[in-house]
């Protein structure tokens, strides 16, 4: 009996592991971000910092790493929406070649483990952060062939990204924050307590 009572607990523990990594830190539309998919950008993020020397940077950590992990997939899969809705789309070609001209101007290969920990981005997640700056890039070109102004160009593209997040709703799992619709993006929930209500 205390052989299949160990067993039962050993399951469950596992079960319940299982569940918190495959659990879903976010959902915009019906797209979901697993838990696991932001663990294993920080657990990333963590295991390259060991090869550099980072004792002149600026890093983040705890809350505001994962925060910050959970809002670059969350950004990413608004803009893959915002691109959607207005044709545009990145290819892999597009996003090799940026990559190649993003290490020539970090100094090649070898310095490449050190930009990627100074800005914060997994090295698995290098590809993602290229669509997503080549999907703002097209964005931004879109909406100056349709008159946008380079000083409302900002405004311009939030007021895109809240539109979309509100259309398709965003929920974000507590741990990470909470999700503030106003400005499309995750804050602490300790902030976002404190922060005034805009009125419609």
């Amino acid at each position: 009996m205390k052989k299949i009572l160990a067993l039962v607990a050993v399951a469950t523990t596992l079960l319940l592991t299982g569940c918190s990594q495959v659990g879903s830190a976010a959902t915009l539309g019906s797209t979901k971000i697993s838990q696991a998919t932001v663990q294993g950008s920080i657990d990333a993020i963590l295991a390259a910092r060991q090869g550099v020397d980072t004792s002149q940077m600026q890093l983040e950590t705890g809350e505001v790493l994962n925060r910050g992990q959970l809002r670059f997939h969350l950004l990413t899969a608004l803009l893959r929406e915002v691109g959607k809705e207005i044709k545009l789309s990145v290819s892999k070609a597009e996003i090799d070649t940026r990559r190649q001209s993003i290490i020539d101007q970090v100094g090649g290969e070898e310095a490449l483990p050190n930009a990627l920990v100074g800005a914060g981005i997994a090295p698995k997640d290098f590809d993602q952060y290229i669509e997503a700056i080549s999907l703002s890039d097209k964005i931004t070109q879109a909406l100056t062939a349709a008159g946008v102004s380079e000083a409302d160009m900002g405004a311009q593209i939030s007021k895109l990204v809240v539109a979309k997040a509100k259309e398709l709703g965003v929920t974000v799992n507590p741990r990470y924050g909470k999700w503030d619709p106003t400005i499309a993006d995750i804050v602490a929930s300790d902030a976002a307590g404190t922060a005034v209500t805009p009125t419609e």
